[in-house]
C-alpha cells in the first residue's frame, strides 16, 4: 500500500473517530445551566477526559512497540463509541458526565497516538514530518467541526443528539481502519520492560519537544474547553454579538485557522529551524494569553477576532513539536517516545481546564478580572516551554534546514 493511501486512510479515520471530541466543551454552557454546575464542576467534567487519557496513554501507546497498533486502535474506537452513546443516553449530572468523559479519554488514548504510530511506521524519512503534520491537521479538522456540528444538532434536536454523533463517527472509523489499513508487525524492542521509559527520558531532543508539547497542550485545551463559555460571557457583557458569529461558530473558526497554522508552521520550521520557530511562537502566545482575558471589556466582535488570532498562535507549533518528538525517537522506541510525549502533553491538558475553572471560582465567578487571571495563569505556565528548549537544545530533523540555530 502506497504511503499516500496509508496517510489518507489513517487521517480519514481520525476525522471520524474524533468528530465528537469537543461536543461537550461546545455545549458546556448548557450543562452549567441545566445541572447547576459551578465553574470548578465544569472544569472537572472537561478534565476527566484528559485525566483518563493521561493515565492510560503510557500503556496503550507503549504497547504499539510490541503489537500491531491497528489492534489497539480498533478496540479504542469501539470504546469511544460506547462513551459517546453512553453520555448521550445516561448522563444527568456531574458524576455521570465525568464517568463517560473519562471513558472517552481512554478511547482517545488508544486512537490518537496509536493512529500516529501506525502512520509513522509506514511513512519514514523526510516525508514523515509532513505526514505527522497532516495527521495533526485531520484531528484538528475533526475537533473544529465538532464544535459547530454539536451546537447545530443540539439547537435542533437537543444536546443528547449532539453528543451521540461522536459515537456514530467512531463506529465508522472502526470500519474504515479494519477494512483498509494493513497489519504490520512491530520492530522488536529488545528486553526493555513495557513501562521502562528511562531510555526515552535520556533522549534530550525528544524530551525537549515533549516538555514543549506539555505546555502547548495545557494552553490549547484551556482555550478549547472554555472558549465558548468565555465568548458567551463576552457577548452578555457587551450586549450581544452577531448571529452569524456565535460562540460555537467562532470556536470552529479558530480551530480551523489553527489547523492551517499547524501545517504551515511545520513547513516554516523545516525552512528556518524547528527550535527557532517554536520559541518564536511560544513567546508570541505568552503575550496573547496574558491579555486576552482582560480584553473581554471590549466589543464581542473584537474579542472573537482575538480568540481566532490566539488559536492560530496556539496551534502554530503543534505539529512541529510532535514531529520533533517522533523524528527524535530511537529505533524500537517510537511507541514509548510517543507515550511519554502524550502523557506529558495531556497531563498539561488535564490541568489546564481545571486550573482555569478553579481560578474563575476563586476570583468570584465569571467576570473580567476572573477571565483575565485565568488566561494569565496560562502565560505563566508557558514559560516552561522555552526553558526546556534552551536547556535541552533539541535537534532538527531529517529534511529540516541543516544547522538551524
Amino acid at each position: 500500500m502506497s504511503p499516500f493511501r496509508i496517510i489518507a486512510v489513517v487521517c480519514a479515520s481520525q476525522v471520524l473517530v474524533q468528530i465528537g471530541a469537543f461536543a461537550v466543551p461546545a455545549l458546556l454552557p448548557v450543562f452549567i445551566d441545566e445541572w447547576a454546575l459551578s465553574n470548578t464542576d465544569a472544569g472537572w467534567i472537561i478534565s476527566a477526559f484528559y485525566a483518563a487519557y493521561t493515565l492510560c496513554v503510557p500503556v496503550l501507546v507503549s504497547l504499539t512497540d510490541r503489537i500491531d497498533p491497528k489492534k489497539i486502535y480498533l478496540g479504542s474506537a469501539a470504546f469511544t463509541a460506547i462513551a459517546a452513546i453512553g453520555y448521550a443516553l445516561l448522563a444527568d449530572g456531574l458524576w455521570s458526565a465525568m464517568a463517560f468523559r473519562a471513558m472517552a479519554g481512554i478511547g482517545w488514548a488508544g486512537t490518537y497516538m496509536p493512529g500516529l504510530k501506525a502512520l509513522s511506521d509506514f511513512v519514514e524519512g523526510p516525508r514523515q514530518s509532513r505526514a505527522v503534520a497532516l495527521h495533526a491537521a485531520s484531528v484538528g479538522v475533526s475537533g473544529a467541526l465538532s464544535f459547530v456540528i454539536a451546537g447545530a444538532i443540539a439547537d435542533t434536536f437537543g444536546w443528547r443528539w449532539g453528543i451521540a454523533l461522536g459515537g456514530a463517527g467512531a463506529i465508522l472509523a472502526f470500519i474504515v481502519m479494519a477494512a483498509m489499513l494493513p497489519g504490520r508487525a512491530p520492530v522488536p524492542s529488545g528486553s526493555r520492560a513495557l513501562l521502562d521509559f528511562r531510555p526515552v527520558l535520556c533522549n534530550r531532543s525528544a524530551l525537549a519537544y515533549s516538555l514543549g508539547y506539555m505546555v502547548h497542550t495545557w494552553e490549547m485545551n484551556t482555550l478549547r474547553a472554555w472558549v465558548v463559555t468565555f465568548l458567551v460571557f463576552s457577548a452578555a457583557y457587551s450586549g450581544g454579538g452577531p448571529q452569524w458569529a456565535g460562540p460555537a461558530a467562532v470556536a470552529t473558526a479558530l480551530s480551523l485557522a489553527g489547523i492551517w497554522a499547524s501545517v504551515s508552521g511545520n513547513e516554516i520550521a523545516i525552512r528556518i529551524g524547528r527550535r527557532k520557530f517554536i520559541l518564536t511562537v511560544m513567546f508570541a502566545s505568552m503575550a496573547m494569553a496574558a491579555m486576552i482575558g482582560f480584553a473581554s471589556v471590549l466589543s464581542y466582535e473584537i474579542v472573537a477576532v482575538l480568540c481566532v488570532m490566539y488559536g492560530v498562535l496556539i496551534w502554530a507549533d503543534s505539529a512541529s513539536l510532535t514531529a520533533g518528538a517522533v523524528g527524535s525517537a530511537l529505533p524500537g522506541q517510537r511507541g514509548a517516545t510517543l507515550a511519554v510525549h502524550s502523557t506529558l502533553g495531556y497531563g498539561g491538558g488535564f490541568a489546564g481546564p481545571l486550573v482555569a475553572g478553579l481560578i474563575l471560582d476563586g476570583a468570584g465567578g465569571a467576570g473580567v478580572v476572573a477571565w483575565g487571571l485565568a488566561f494569565a495563569s496560562v502565560a505563566a505556565v508557558l514559560t516552561i516551554g522555552p526553558l526546556a528548549l534552551f536547556i535541552l537544545r533539541p535537534k532538527d530533523l531529517s529534511g529540516d534546514r541543516p544547522n538551524a540555530p
